[in-house]
């Protein structure tokens, strides 16, 4: 097939392009604005466009068989400080990627946001970035029913592993965690560390998205394990000291879990957070 991944030289899109990348016939096409991606994520065989989603129509003269999207802002408490930055590619960027895929009728994998799914579904409008995400799954579902557009949406929850985001105000819980380890600095936990997460492995995230890019019709694809822990439980795993730092905004204390429809495609994870904290720990032992 011929695929589009949007995002792919980021932290989840580049992983999921090394797999897609796995079967000769694929031909994979990348556009990324490298905000937060990589050069050094590129994977060999893989063409890369740099641009913004908004110029899709000028930067993209093909017609994928598949669109995965997964090019947009993605972190909730700096949201609050970059809501131009969001409006620009959340809202009119995938508003110009559901065009495309209308318009070359091929199939959309949109990534939403398990955020929505958080406290009792108040999590859709804590945040810019929550409510940019869970908009345009209504976006997505709208065009589903007004012009036919073929699509499949998932949920991630908490992704951790290989190129994980570790500097800057975009890094991940994970990497941050393992990096302050590695250097002996205190855990930072945002108050009041009670927060319950679904750490998910990059490698069941992209195995979910495949399957679901290869069967999935519809909405609600979550793809998350079902394993739960506090943000304090996580970092008593790395061991060594940790720091309570104030509470910030749009910060949930816990999600509803919704892999129902995804197992149903014979899909499960096979990844602990547990294990990969010990290979860590092990590793800076050694």
């Amino acid at each position: 097939m011929k695929i589009l991944v949007t995002g792919g030289a980021g932290f989840i899109g580049s992983n999921l392009c090394e797999v897609l990348n796995y079967n000769s016939s694929n031909q994979i096409i990348v556009l990324d604005n490298y905000l937060t991606g990589l050069e050094e994520n590129h994977i060999k065989g893989v063409k890369y466009i740099k641009g913004n989603t908004c110029d899709i129509d000028n930067l993209i003269n093909f017609s994928p068989d598949i669109v995965y999207h997964l090019g947009e802002y993605s972190r909730v408490e700096q949201s609050f400080n970059d809501m131009e930055l969001i409006y620009q590619s959340n809202m009119i960027g995938t508003f110009k990627v559901i065009k495309f895929c209308q318009k070359h009728k091929c199939k959309l994998i949109y990534a939403g946001s398990s955020t929505k799914f958080g406290d009792n579904g108040n999590g859709r409008n804590q945040s810019p970035y929550g409510w940019s995400k869970a908009s345009n799954v209504d976006l997505v579902k709208n065009f589903g029913k007004w012009y036919g557009l073929e699509y499949a949406i998932t949920y991630f929850y908490n992704v951790y592993g290989k190129r994980e985001i570790s500097d800057g105000k975009y890094a991940t819980l994970i990497a941050l965690f393992a990096k302050k380890y590695k250097k002996g600095e205190p855990l930072t936990v945002v108050s009041p560390g009670t927060q319950i997460r679904n750490f998910t492995h990059v490698d069941d995230i992209v195995s979910g998205l495949v399957i679901v890019g290869e069967q999935g019709q519809g909405d609600g694809y979550g793809i998350g394990t079902s394993e739960s822990f506090t943000i304090f439980e996580i970092a008593e795993m790395f061991g060594g000291k940790i720091k309570m730092i104030p509470e910030r905004p749009g910060n949930r204390m816990f999600g509803d879990l919704h892999v129902e429809k995804t197992e149903r495609l014979n899909w499960k994870p096979r990844h602990s957070i547990a294990d990969y904290i010990k290979i860590i720990t092990k590793m800076k032992g050694d």
